[in-house]
């Protein structure tokens, strides 16, 4: 393939994440700029502040953007689409998946297959993210930006294949998000004319409310793959490097309690212990409970014994 025919390739990528998929190498850790422009402008998108200023209005509105995409993330783009720690409705799985691609970390089902591999080979040579195979800034972010984080495993995500709502938001992955932009900046416009005393408009709202909260949530969201494998305690030995960390866990609504995901994955609930703070399970409680999510997958009784039998001995040890 010609130098030109590869920069054209890559460019359709942007908008169609299937084109020319056979020619990825699913195997290449190389950088690949033209791929992650768009990666790179979202961030550098934030620097609009300087011109847009601030608000209360679009802070809060940042923050309140964050939150409900994060749950999105940790509560069904992880513990369903990947865990499939418990059921749902094929319209609810279409809403919360919308809300998780609108986090620009692609399409459900992408991230559902990586995460699967994640779980097969943590830590390993075959661990696209993991720290102790690549450092700290590869496991970060460096894994997203080349053809061996683009390329998706179909095999593995074969149960999600047959809804083709979820392969569209998948395949067109920058579309969902392009849509949340433009929604933002013409709620920002009508608010400039209507609610002029909030003091925000559509520019301003479109870099609080989408490029600043969309980046800080990549970040987040992917401070588990760097940090949770190096910083932080470790309750049950797993075979991989898995940490509990309580900042990540408030951070992230949960996810922070990694090493005990690494040791249940079918678990809806990360904390295992009452004081572990697991904002998602709160937040998938409470939808059981209106009857939109069901089946819950519980801690195993024996996981349970075996994680209070290990903070008893840790207690005495100290």
């Amino acid at each position: 393939m010609t130098p030109v025919r590869h920069w054209l390739l890559n460019i359709v990528r942007w908008f169609d994440s299937d084109a020319g998929a056979d020619n990825l190498d699913s195997d290449s850790r190389a950088f690949n700029l033209v791929r992650v422009i768009p990666f790179i402008a979202l961030h550098l998108s934030c620097l609009l502040v300087y011109f847009t200023g601030t608000s209360t209005f679009a802070v809060m509105f940042a923050l309140a953007f964050f939150w409900i995409r994060m749950f999105a993330i940790t509560g069904f783009y992880h513990r369903y689409f990947a865990h499939k720690t418990f059921k749902t409705s094929r319209t609810t799985q279409f809403i919360f998946g919308v809300l998780g691609a609108s986090s620009a970390q692609r399409g459900p089902l992408w991230w559902a297959a990586h995460h699967r591999h994640h779980h097969q080979h943590s830590d390993q040579e075959q661990d696209l993210h993991s720290p102790q195979q690549g450092g700290f800034w590869w496991a970060h972010a460096g894994w997203f930006t080349c053809d061996a984080g683009f390329v998706m495993n179909e095999r593995k995500v074969r149960d999600w294949l047959k809804f083709p709502e979820l392969r569209f938001i998948n395949r067109f992955d920058a579309l969902v998000p392009a849509i949340a932009a433009l929604m933002i900046y013409a709620v920002g416009e009508g608010l400039a004319a209507w609610a002029p005393g909030l003091g925000t408009n559509g520019f301003q709202l479109l870099v609080w409310g989408f490029f600043i909260s969309t980046v800080v949530l990549f970040h987040a969201t992917v401070s588990i793959n760097s940090l949770s494998h190096v910083w932080g305690k470790r309750r049950f030995e797993t075979g991989d490097d898995s940490r509990n960390n309580f900042w990540l866990a408030l951070l992230t609504l949960g996810e922070g309690w990694h090493n005990n995901h690494h040791r249940w994955p079918q678990s809806v609930r990360q904390g295992f212990r009452w004081y572990e703070i697991d904002i998602t399970w709160y937040g998938l409680w409470l939808l059981a409970r209106l009857g939109i999510i069901w089946d819950l997958n519980p801690i195993p009784k024996s996981v349970q014994e075996e994680t209070r039998k290990l903070d008893s001995i840790r207690r005495m040890q100290s």
